[in-house]
């Protein structure tokens, strides 16, 4: 099958589809004109490959992890040693992008919390002093 039947089957844009190539995800046979030719295993490969991208997985790890998958539709890995392994680093390494985020969300959330009072502040002492002026005013006297 050529690549516009491919992203036909699995819903892929064509340009993703090249670009899972340069990666190494996908293999296609080059013809003479210079046309990729796709197996049909490859519809289930590319599902396999959107699948470990939305668990957030990047390219290089799914690569390594593409050999222990089973041929057929079902896009669960098999339970291999390198797929167990790598999953364990992914999900480290999320858990601490997680945390990190985290700690950022609690600094820009007390940085917010400091602008907002000292805007109060600031806005609420230039309303005292208008209200002092239209005070004064009102009296006859006058500040020089």
């Amino acid at each position: 099958m050529r690549i516009g039947d491919l992203a036909d089957a699995t819903g892929v844009s064509r340009r993703l589809l090249r670009y899972y190539e340069e990666q190494g995800l996908l293999d296609p046979v080059r013809q003479a004109n210079g046309y990729r030719e796709y197996a049909p295993s490859d519809v289930g490969r590319v599902r396999r490959i959107r699948a470990m991208l939305a668990a957030g997985l990047p390219t290089a790890v799914i690569g390594r992890l593409l050999r222990c998958v089973h041929e057929d539709d079902d896009p669960t890995p098999l339970a291999c040693p390198a797929f167990i392994a790598d999953l364990h680093r992914e999900h480290a390494r999320i858990e601490e992008t997680i945390t990190h985020l985290q700690s950022t969300q609690k600094s820009l959330e007390s940085l917010l919390k400091t602008a907002l009072l000292q805007q109060a502040a600031v806005t609420g002492a230039a309303a005292g002093e208008t209200r002092r002026e239209s005070a004064n005013s009102g009296t006859g006297a006058r500040r020089v």
